[in-house]
């Protein structure tokens, strides 16, 4: 049973990730509308059926702004903390409203959704890694550093969502104001092309088959810029920027396989 994974959405303008099989799928986050989640997934030849739940990493409005309609027409439940549901101010109905715990294992079929704690300036923040059977898939985003249980689970991944937000010399001269520049650098904020490279290069697998580099800043980065630095490292794993305006393709990640396939939906 092979894994599907595709970034609907990155960016502080929304952000979504899918993570399946053939018969079910979860979102993590759904930060971009109920109707573009829905297009875009048609786009990519994703059937909304599959999509069994929603999980939610925190409070910040681009990762929650398509939540509640979402769940709402399509019934899906949503794993959420309380903390971040109140600080969020989501509108759920309450028979769809599901609870988790750090390094509880959720299972959704033939998924099991592990959360971890991370740095971020939210209530209560979580990454996630999503398994089926051996494929291990991490949704490392809105990171303010890297910390131990992040290179733990980094280590055991088949692909991974890594956030990449800003390069370091863009955020110095650029045009935020300096109390902004200090919270997206100060260790609760997110990641740098630096940070993300470091922990690429130190602790990817022999196995990780795609690394799907996610969050990018508007302003403060260039893809062009991220694709060539990760690329650099010539390794084996493929290299793909998650866009903040349209979807990825569909990559395939087959069980115990060390290569990974892109589909043409």
């Amino acid at each position: 049973m092979s894994v599907y994974i595709t970034s609907l959405n990155s960016g502080s303008n929304g952000n979504c990730y899918y993570v399946g099989n053939d018969k079910e799928a979860v979102l993590i986050d759904a930060g971009i509308s109920c109707r573009e989640t829905e297009r875009r997934m048609k786009r990519l030849g994703l059937d909304m059926s599959r999509v069994k739940a929603i999980f939610v990493s925190h409070e910040h409005s681009d990762h929650i702004r398509g939540i509640a309609v979402l769940s709402k027409k399509h019934k899906l439940p949503v794993y959420i903390t309380a903390n971040t549901m109140t600080h969020g101010g989501v509108v759920i109905e309450e028979s769809l409203v599901r609870r988790f715990n750090a390094d509880e294992p959720v299972t959704i079929g033939h998924l099991e959704v592990t959360a971890f704690q991370k740095f971020h300036d939210a209530v209560e923040p979580h990454s996630f890694v999503v398994s089926c059977r051996d494929i291990k898939i991490g949704v490392f985003t809105d990171i303010g550093a890297p910390c131990e249980r992040l290179v733990h689970h980094f280590k055991q991944c088949h692909a991974a969502f890594l956030e990449a937000n800003y390069d370091e010399t863009m955020l110095e001269q650029g045009r935020y104001p300096y109390f902004l520049k200090n919270r997206i650098r100060g260790g609760h904020g997110h990641l740098s092309n630096t940070q993300a490279l470091e922990l690429f290069r130190e602790h990817r697998p022999a196995h990780m088959t795609h690394l799907l580099l996610s969050h990018l800043s508007k302003d403060n980065n260039n893809p062009e810029l991220v694709q060539q630095l990760f690329e650099q490292e010539g390794t084996a794993t493929k290299i793909i920027v998650a866009s903040r305006y349209e979807e990825t393709s569909v990559f395939e990640v087959p069980v115990k396989s060390v290569y990974a396939l892109t589909l043409d939906f």
